[in-house]
């Protein structure tokens, strides 16, 4: 399936891209007809540092952020994210603060908690909540129901890649969308056009990577 890629790059700086493999792919809760790999906005520092940038754009001058909550090892990024948020200038609304970077944990039945010691990160602070992507809109309203049962007020909702017709109301800043994929299809399990099409399944993903079938 490795041949298949093809490199999506961000129009604003072309050093941040996505590399995307068409054909026919599952996880949870969808068929998807495209596998999109994220890694290297994730793991390389360079790139990192560049889509932190971006994404603290919609905020730098106008959103107050104490946390920034990392989901699907965004880590990296919302370290450098934190980093350009506080950095010093008179457009920079949180300049000469600190800004926090916590991830949450999942238990066994994909429940999402907070360490205790944590907690005060989260509890009545204004909190930026970073995640790889968005489609159903399930992962996302998992990770703010979890934020509001610990007391955490969301000021801001970033994202890698989302599915522009995503079932959410909230308001999502986003890196790249499916438009800036050609022919992208997100279909639900028993309607997918594949599937019907007789078009075997290539592989389950996830924000981790994929596994053939």
């Amino acid at each position: 399936m490795e041949e298949k890629y093809f490199i999506v790059s961000l129009e604003k700086n072309p050093l941040i891209t996505m590399r995307v493999m068409p054909g026919h792919f599952t996880n949870s809760i969808a068929h998807v007809t495209h596998y999109l790999d994220l890694s290297m906005m994730k793991s390389n520092a360079m790139v990192a540092r560049d889509v932190a940038r971006e994404l603290a754009i919609p905020y730098f001058s106008s959103t107050m952020v104490d946390t920034i909550v990392c989901m699907e090892r965004t880590d990296v990024i919302g370290a450098y994210l934190a980093e350009e948020l506080v950095q010093d200038g008179a457009l920079a609304i949180n300049s000469g603060g600190e800004i926090y970077v916590v991830t949450p944990i999942s238990n066994n039945l994909g429940n999402l908690s907070f360490q205790s010691s944590m907690i005060e990160h989260i509890m009545n602070r204004n909190i930026l909540l970073l995640t790889t992507s968005i489609s159903s809109g399930r992962t996302l309203d998992s990770a703010l129901d979890c934020i509001s049962y610990y007391g955490g007020n969301i000021v801001g909702i970033s994202v890698l890649f989302m599915v522009e017709d995503s079932d959410t109301d909230h308001k999502v800043h986003a890196l790249f969308t499916s438009g800036d994929v050609p022919n992208y299809s997100s279909y639900s399990t028993r309607e997918c056009d594949l599937c019907k099409s007789g078009q075997r399944l290539d592989a389950l993903i996830s924000s981790e990577g994929y596994t053939r079938i």
